[in-house]
């Protein structure tokens, strides 16, 4: 039996995807125990995203672990308007 407070709960989650459908997904990064995966703040929506079981790379006294570089971005002092 659907009571009165389920149709409106799903009502208003059709509304939710409704707007996500219009504009995007609002997606943000979780973590699980073994997942990482982009879940929508406004609609709930999950990606299927990544399992994590790769195991971390061993770091050894002659071979350091190398680590992606920043790079910064480069600061604009003016800008020209036409």
């Amino acid at each position: 039996m659907v009571t009165e407070h389920d149709y409106v709960t799903h009502v208003f989650d059709r509304m939710r995807q409704a707007y996500c459908g219009l504009h995007g997904h609002d997606s943000l990064l979780q973590f699980e125990q073994e997942r990482m995966f982009l879940k929508c703040a406004s609609c709930g929506h999950e990606s299927p995203g990544w399992e994590l079981t790769e195991t971390p790379p061993i770091q050894t006294k002659e071979e350091p672990v190398r680590r992606p570089t920043l790079v910064r971005p480069q600061l604009v002092g003016e800008r020209r308007v036409a």
